[in-house]
């Protein structure tokens, strides 16, 4: 594909258009240069299947009515939901194709970690982020990540205990966030914990993420890029013989 061969070109200016669909909230959000210039949310869904095409469109109007050239597509790749995630990334890879343009993919709990950052800009330079998507009874999938983003231990499958995190908490302040902290808050009463609420996964956080992936030249083959759907959780858990 064209946008596959992309990478040696200039990206110092450039236009994206973000989608994100993996949980509950459907947005759409255009970048240009480091500046958010468009955005658009729906926090009534999920109504993927009518909204995120509406959105998308929008959004692509708005840039051909200011003369802006859409340079990349990204997309959240997830965890999250099936339904979500699909519609997401059936519409990011079909403007790729129809414009001959990169894709590129963002994962889910990075563009959590976003807002965390820009808004708390006080936060203890050992502190650790984990980002969670819930998965249903007492089960999360989650991250972790310093303050640079880079990654402390990568997505996993977690039934959440009160030791379930104790290994980072016994050494960091730990900040949880993200639709799935809730149930955490319930159970986990460790003194280096904190919850921030109100934090979900939108496109107009994923710039700064989709600008860095663009620069290295870190783009998806549209034709194969599949996100990182919920599997049917499976917990194993050992138990002593009687």
């Amino acid at each position: 594909m064209e946008g596959c061969e992309r990478e040696k070109e200039n990206y110092d200016m450039s236009c994206i258009l973000h989608i994100e669909t993996s949980t509950k909230v459907c947005s759409v959000a255009l970048s240009q240069d480091g500046q958010l210039i468009y955005h658009e949310e729906d926090f009534d869904g999920p109504n993927h299947s009518v909204r995120c095409g509406e959105m998308a469109e929008a959004a692509l109007s708005f840039a051909n009515s200011h003369a802006i050239p859409v340079d990349a597509v990204a997309v959240g790749s997830g965890p999250g939901s099936y339904t979500g995630l699909r519609i997401g990334a059936s519409i990011a890879k079909g403007i790729c194709y129809g414009r001959a343009l990169p894709l590129i993919a963002i994962p889910t709990p990075q563009i959590m970690c976003v807002p965390v950052l820009l808004k708390n800009d006080d936060l203890p330079e050992d502190a650790l982020l984990i980002p969670m998507t819930d998965a249903r009874r007492m089960e999360v999938y989650s991250a972790v990540y310093d303050r640079s983003l880079h990654e402390v231990r990568g997505i996993e499958a977690n039934i959440v205990e009160t030791d379930t995190y104790q290994e980072y908490l016994d050494k960091h302040p730990v900040y949880f966030f993200g639709d799935g902290s809730a149930k955490c808050r319930q159970i986990i009463s460790h003194p280096n914990a904190h919850f921030i609420e109100g934090i979900a996964p939108l496109a107009k956080h994923m710039f700064p993420l989709a600008e860095k992936a663009m620069m290295r030249g870190d783009f998806q083959d549209a034709a194969y890029f599949e996100p990182f759907y919920l599997k049917e959780f499976v917990a194993i858990k050992s138990k002593k013989l009687l």
